[in-house]
């Protein structure tokens, strides 16, 4: 099997220290139990150092298939703020909810994504 360098490997594994970093002050547990981590298939994600960089701290990797039909883990910060916009809510219809959703896509500040 050769070797995978890329150049954006490195850049990779320092954002995994900070990861690392900020679970360890946040939720140190988790570092205990063990990390999942979902990311895709980008050649910095597959390179050797970042491989190693897993395998040093024992991460797993779940998979995620390329062109995979699912949401991107890119998406899933978009899941807490909606669970907190849509609590407590109650829609009579789809369309009420659609346009709920809408309205609350369409007033989103920039920066979130």
């Amino acid at each position: 099997m050769s070797k995978r360098i890329t150049p954006f490997a490195s850049p990779y594994c320092s954002t995994l220290d900070r990861l690392k970093e900020a679970i360890r002050r946040k939720r140190p547990r988790l570092l205990r139990w063990g990390v999942v981590l979902q990311h895709d298939n980008a050649i910095p994600d597959s390179a050797n150092l970042t491989q190693q960089w897993l395998q040093r701290y024992g991460w797993e990797i779940l998979p995620h298939p390329a062109h995979s039909p699912d949401l991107a883990p890119s998406d899933f910060h978009l899941f807490g703020p909606l669970k907190r916009h849509l609590r407590g809510m109650a829609f009579e219809t789809e369309d009420y909810l659609i346009s709920e959703l809408r309205n609350w896509f369409d007033n989103l500040d920039v920066d979130f994504f």
